[in-house]
């Protein structure tokens, strides 16, 4: 998502780099090379003649500090655009003074409603919440099923009855009271296409039920039809706010750069994978950040702290910091960052990461040779590195179906990863006797005080 839309924007701040001043030629050349990346990446025309009328504004019209060159000036100035075109803040949830909450969700079919409920439920667990979910999608034979599958799976019940969808879904609520469920996730039927049919029953079921929040689910591959979706759902039911899937599939993001300027509503949330974990609050500052090639760091911190334990990672930090890190440590932490999702998605939140990669299809078959070659140690060549002569490095390369160059080439960065952070332990910033104290060099006042990326290593074999 994005990529075609970032580089080209990357492009035009790294041209305009080391100018004394931007002028009016400059602002008239990075608008057009905007208009053309938004068009692009499918944006609502409506949309881009809106944006870059208020990046000429702010570029032109408003005092540029002198503090910025050109490329910084047009980072603040299409950050700031990007982060408004996207919501503006994230959407914070309130919930009812007298529970349940209710969500209603709404969408076409195969927007990946009926799993993105589960998703959101799931979410809702992690604030402390007990949600139900009500499966009142009684048009698609399989939609209930589904959902059951889906609860057991992230052990949230599941209430439905075969029948009248209206009735189901206000009897769901009152199940809700019964068990004291305190969010109630009402999942309905879709079509292929907007009819009056559907959007009938929707608007019954919402009376119904008095939806505190109602998300229309989106599939962010569908593009510019997305927003003509958004306005009809929204002409019908009020939305407030939307949940945008596949984020992670190969579309230009113009259904995410349109909604918030054609329905005015946010987008809540974003599905980046299929699996029920890759699933997150849309943070439209952090987005904004992704696009312009600054990365995502608060986020992938967020994501490091679900699937690090933080007593094991305060040990392996202390480990490396002492040079006494081994390779079954890296091993441990490789696996718990596999855990955080798609390494693309992963390496697409780091900052200055190569453009290479940002887009690149990288899957578990990236890593699994740097575990196979550990795998292939023995206890002692794990915790000893140094030990690992040439007939040893033979045997490990036959053992894990790999070459004694990618076994040497894992060896040697491990290596110079340790030496970097023994340099560290020994009088980095941070340390001062501390124990274990990770410095923290560049993140003071930027929200990130404290808050380092639990147990990650310092390098990625096969990336360098």
């Amino acid at each position: 998502m994005f990529d075609s839309l970032s580089a080209r924007l990357e492009g035009i701040v790294k041209r305009l780099r080391g100018r004394g001043r931007l002028t009016e030629a400059d602002v008239d050349e990075m608008l057009t090379e905007i208009r053309t990346a938004m068009l692009e990446a499918d944006v609502n025309v409506g949309v881009v003649r809106t944006v870059t009328a208020r990046i000429r504004e702010q570029a032109i019209g408003a005092r540029l500090s002198e503090a910025l060159d050109p490329g910084q000036q047009v980072i603040k100035i299409v950050s700031q655009q990007l982060t408004a075109l996207l919501g503006g803040e994230t959407l914070k949830i309130s919930y009812a003074s007298h529970p349940p909450t209710v969500v209603l969700l709404a969408g076409l079919q195969g927007s990946g409603k009926t799993t993105n409920a589960a998703k959101l439920a799931r979410w809702f667990k992690s604030q402390g919440r007990q949600p139900l979910l009500v499966g009142a999608d009684l048009q698609r034979p399989a939609a209930v099923e589904q959902l059951r599958t889906l609860g057991r799976q992230i052990d949230v019940p599941v209430f439905s009855e075969p029948g009248d969808p209206v009735k189901t879904a206000k009897r769901g609520l009152a199940e809700a009271r019964r068990l004291g469920r305190d969010v109630l996730l009402v999942d309905t039927a879709g079509r292929l296409a907007i009819d009056n049919e559907m959007m009938e029953q929707v608007r019954q079921i919402s009376k119904a039920v008095q939806p505190n929040y109602t998300f229309l689910v989106i599939d962010a591959m569908t593009g510019q039809d997305a927003v003509s979706v958004a306005e009809a759902f929204h002409a019908t039911l009020a939305i407030d706010g939307v949940i945008l899937t596949k984020l992670d599939g190969d579309a230009r993001g113009g259904a995410a750069l349109s909604v918030k300027e054609v329905i005015g509503r946010p987008i809540a949330f974003a599905s980046t994978g299929e699996k029920l974990t890759e699933f997150e609050q849309f943070h439209p500052d952090r987005m904004a950040g992704r696009i312009l090639g600054m990365g995502d760091v608060l986020s992938l911190i967020e994501q490091a702290e679900q699937v690090f334990d933080k007593d094991q990672a305060q040990i392996a930090a202390e480990r490396l910091l002492e040079g006494e890190f081994t390779l079954d440590d890296f091993l441990e932490q490789m696996q718990a960052l596999k855990k955080m999702g798609p390494l693309s998605n992963v390496l697409g939140m780091m900052p200055g990461m190569p453009k290479e990669l940002k887009g690149a299809e990288i899957g578990d078959d990236v890593l699994r040779p740097v575990e196979a070659i550990i795998n292939s140690m023995t206890a002692l060549e794990r915790r000893k590195p140094e030990l690992l002569n040439g007939s040893r490095r033979t045997r490990i390369a036959n053992g894990s179906g790999t070459s004694v160059g990618e076994v040497n080439r894992l060896v040697k960065q491990f290596q110079e990863m340790q030496k970097m952070m023994k340099r560290v332990g020994a009088g980095g910033p941070g340390k001062k006797g501390k124990k274990g104290s990770a410095p923290r060099r560049g993140f003071e006042g930027r929200g990130f005080e404290g808050r380092g990326l639990p147990g990650m290593p310092g390098g990625f074999p096969g990336f360098n």
